[in-house]
């Protein structure tokens, strides 16, 4: 572990500086004419000397911000990913509002001036993130006109004082018999401010949309509310969620503050962060972390738990950035570098697995780290977006590099196809998703594995914010004025770029994450000079990008950015090829078991999917509900049976590319390349059945056994298809072998 930090923190050390790679020029023809260009090879953009005209970035004294994002609607997606963001309107994202409880305006909290209502706290934010998003990005007025009802409800709804949006809400969170006048006086002295923070999201997306003056007043007051409760009511322990997830509301006060540039935004801030739970800090008490605690039967509880200050999956995914957004205004390395540890430390117990997540269904617990524990859909668009806001904070290509792991690998199999149902949980090996209870196999009690639309009511409403926060985060703009392309996928992109004020657009072609070329062309009424910046995985050696045809002459470090600054023109074409190569990974820490790479993508074993409806109402968790008069049999849960065994151990030779037979077969013609069926890419290897491997007693996948593994079966070829496509998977192979064989893999 002190290895590992110590590479993390000199990775920090280059990025706080900006440090520069290389610095190339050469001359790019274009047409007839010979143009001049500036090619460096960056770490990061230079934040030292220049700000974005255009866009708003840090205010001093904030530390300068490295990436900024652009509004919400300036990206349009192409593709499979315009295909999923279609799949999510016209499924489970669009048509929530017709059968979810939380969702209906009768008697709705956020809809009542007074926030008084039978319906309110966290579900309509967590819906309206992603289904407004949606509509501005699709440019669907149905959705954007639906979306604006919620918006005017949460505005309308700000009392004298400035708190906003529900009141109370008891039906919706509380049991009736917790509904005491005591309690009542006890909340309304320290209020909940959590579903207020979601709700903040939405209003901000809606102004970057609409550009309506009254979210700035809105905010404004209700910021001057919070700056006045006193520290001992201000995000109480009292109110769990809020005060490990207040990172948001940091959030939202330096996003008012850098358009406003109010001052005692500044006080506000420093507040927030003083009344946090202590995401910076060590060595907690086991009486001081908040989350349901559980140590396997027979263990002590290790020290190391106290490194964290939560370990409930989704707190973590949400909270660990909260000391890099508070950098933002202490400027000490030290609280950037504890996001970092955070990360690090979830995944040195609990996420040795593929995937780019960690165990933690719903909590993670000492014992319980195989690659069949889970991780919720919540905790999954949560770290996918942490992700993004630590781009754009650090401009540091890890962050890149990890929200496509888990944006390509896990968040499509939380889901089914047709974006009308979802699980609670997903894993990493999963071979069979029913509605049985499997606690404590996994955390919970209760049918928490098989798709349903009505389960959980979080995730039922948070999966939504998942692809259209992709989208938004997919171009950036630098501070020198230009724009970095830093996730990848089909889209174009519309940005004030230069000197001038005028605008681009720049076009990508691609089926990236299932290609490895990336076509960029570029849209100008008048030719312009500004830079751009693209993203090199850190998976990607022996990148190329050229200009017009001609290759750029610069050497391509994997884990930086190769910035072209020139005078761009009407219909220039920038290519990049990342030439995508296998690679095994042995999780040395979770029983040398073996994962296979290629590129961004990671494969699992291809297992045959049979899809057994079952009625809704009858395999729903204990705290779903739906509208009255909602055709509950219009939308079926679904259980998932394997049709073919899935108890193999990989045959690996020592060569990793001898082992495979790469595939690649046409892209699917409804755009949508994440079913068993449709894959563009297979692998096929070698494998071997391990009899002993079965269901263990609580009907899950059983825990892996040290590789490598002995077995007398017959070798057999089977096919690997991307780990997104697989809702049965293994993904975490054991690898057969005699004594030490395996090892040569570390």
């Amino acid at each position: 572990m002190k290895n590992s930090l110590k590479r993390i923190k000199g990775t920090i050390k280059n990025l706080l500086y900006g440090t520069m790679v290389g610095v190339f020029s050469m001359a790019c023809n274009n047409s007839t004419e010979t143009l001049s260009m500036e090619v460096e090879v960056v770490k990061v953009p230079d934040t030292s000397e220049v700000r974005n005209f255009y866009y708003a970035g840090n205010r001093a004294p904030l530390q300068p911000s490295t990436l900024i994002k652009l509004p919400v609607g300036d990206i349009k997606p192409h593709g499979w990913l315009k295909e999923y963001l279609n799949r999510q309107k016209n499924g489970l994202t669009g048509r929530l509002n017709e059968i979810s409880a939380w969702l209906q305006k009768e008697n709705n909290a956020w809809l009542d001036e007074n926030g008084q209502g039978e319906w309110g706290w966290e579900e309509v934010p967590y819906w309206l993130k992603g289904y407004a998003n949606i509509g501005y990005i699709l440019d669907d007025e149905s959705i954007i006109e639906e979306a604006k009802i919620w918006i005017d409800g949460a505005i309308a709804s700000q009392q004298e004082n400035g708190f906003f949006g529900p009141n109370l809400a008891w039906e919706s969170y509380m049991s009736e018999e917790s509904q005491t006048k005591e309690r009542m006086a006890e909340k309304l002295e320290k209020r909940d401010y959590w579903a207020n923070m979601i709700m903040l999201y939405c209003l901000q997306s809606y102004y970057e949309y609409t550009q309506d003056q009254r979210v700035i007043d809105m905010m404004t007051k209700y910021f001057k509310y919070q700056l006045n409760v006193p520290d001992e009511n201000f995000l109480s322990e009292t109110q769990y969620w809020q005060r490990v997830r207040a990172g948001d509301n940091l959030y939202s006060v330096i996003w008012l503050y850098n358009r406003t540039g109010e001052e005692w935004l500044l006080e506000l801030a420093e507040k927030i962060h003083r009344n946090t739970a202590p995401w910076g800090e060590r060595g907690h008490s086991l009486e001081a972390i908040g989350n349901p605690k559980e140590v396997r039967e027979g263990m002590e509880w290790p020290d190391w738990y106290g490194e964290l200050i939560d370990w409930h999956n989704v707190n973590v995914a949400q909270g660990f950035r909260e000391p890099a957004q508070y950098y933002q205004l202490s400027g000490n390395k030290q609280d950037i570098e504890a996001t970092y540890d955070n990360f690090h430390i979830i995944r040195k117990y609990f996420g040795q697995v593929p995937g780019g997540m960690y165990g933690g269904d719903e909590n993670s617990r000492p014992g319980y780290d195989d690659p069949r524990q889970g991780v919720e859909t919540c905790g999954i668009v949560e770290q996918m977006n942490s992700d993004e806001h630590l781009l754009r904070i650090t401009g540091d290509i890890f962050w890149a590099d990890h929200a496509e792991e888990v944006a390509f690998n896990t968040y499509p199999a939380a889901v089914a196809p047709d974006f009308k149902s979802l699980r609670y949980i997903t894993s990493p090996n999963m071979v069979l998703n029913d509605s049985e209870n499997h606690s404590p196999g996994i955390d919970n009690p209760g049918p928490y594995l098989m798709m349903n639309p009505f389960s959980s009511r979080c995730c039922q409403h948070n999966h939504a914010q998942g692809w259209p926060y992709f989208v938004e985060n997919l171009w950036m703009a630098t501070p020198d004025n230009g724009l970095a392309a830093v996730l990848y996928a089909a889209n174009t992109v519309t940005a004030k770029v230069g000197t001038k004020g005028g605008e681009v657009s720049i076009t990508s072609n691609t089926n990236y994450p299932f290609e490895d070329t990336l076509n960029f062309e570029i849209a100008l009424e008048t030719p312009d000079e500004f830079p751009l910046y693209f993203r090199i995985p850190g998976w990607a050696n022996n990148a190329s990008i050229s200009v017009n045809g001609k290759p750029v002459e610069a050497q391509l470090a994997s884990g930086n950015y190769i910035k072209l600054k020139r005078e761009w023109k009407d219909k220039d074409i920038v290519q990049l090829v990342l030439p995508m190569a296998l690679d095994v990974k042995i999780w040395e820490k979770n029983h040398h078991s073996a994962s296979v790479n290629y590129g961004p993508l990671t494969f699992s074993l291809k297992i045959g999917e049979n899809y057994i409806q079952k009625e809704t109402e009858k395999n729903v968790q204990h705290d779903s509900k739906w509208q009255e008069g909602a055709n509950v049999e219009e939308w079926p849960s679904f259980e998932i049976h394997p049709t073919t065994p899935w108890n193999y151990g990989l045959v690996l030779q020592s060569d990793p590319e001898a082992s495979f037979e790469i595939e690649h077969r046409s892209w699917p013609k409804d755009d949508f390349p994440f079913t068993p069926e449709s894959t563009p890419i297979v692998l096929k290897t070698k494998a071997k059945k391990i009899p002993e491997w079965t269901l263990d007693q609580y009907g899950l996948a059983g825990e892996l056994s040290d590789s490598p593994v002995k077995t007398e079966t017959q070798s057999e070829t089977v096919e690997l298809i991307p780990m997104g496509a697989a809702r049965l998977r293994i993904s975490a192979f054991p690898v057969i072998g005699e004594g030490n064989d395996a090892k040569e893999w570390e």
